[in-house]
């Protein structure tokens, strides 16, 4: 689609990503392509078309990279 990542744009950025946890993750990729269609469209969440899947998926994802970390 016309906001989504190639993949040779996603060969770049993948490895800069954290790994992936224990559980099963929701595909790294179809979450920074959501982000993306978000941020360069500029719609509601909500709005976010189906073939990225849920909404609030992509929205915490995006969330938790967005708030500081605290030192400890």
């Amino acid at each position: 689609m016309r906001f989504d990542l190639s993949d040779e744009e996603w060969a770049l950025l993948e490895p800069l990503l954290p790994k992936s946890r224990r559980s099963a993750r929701v595909d790294d990729h179809k979450i920074v392509n959501a982000i993306f269609y978000v941020l360069r469209t500029g719609m509601p969440w909500r709005d976010l078309p189906a073939r990225y899947g849920p909404y609030t998926t992509a929205y915490t994802r995006c969330q938790r990279r967005r708030r500081p970390r605290t030192q400890g």
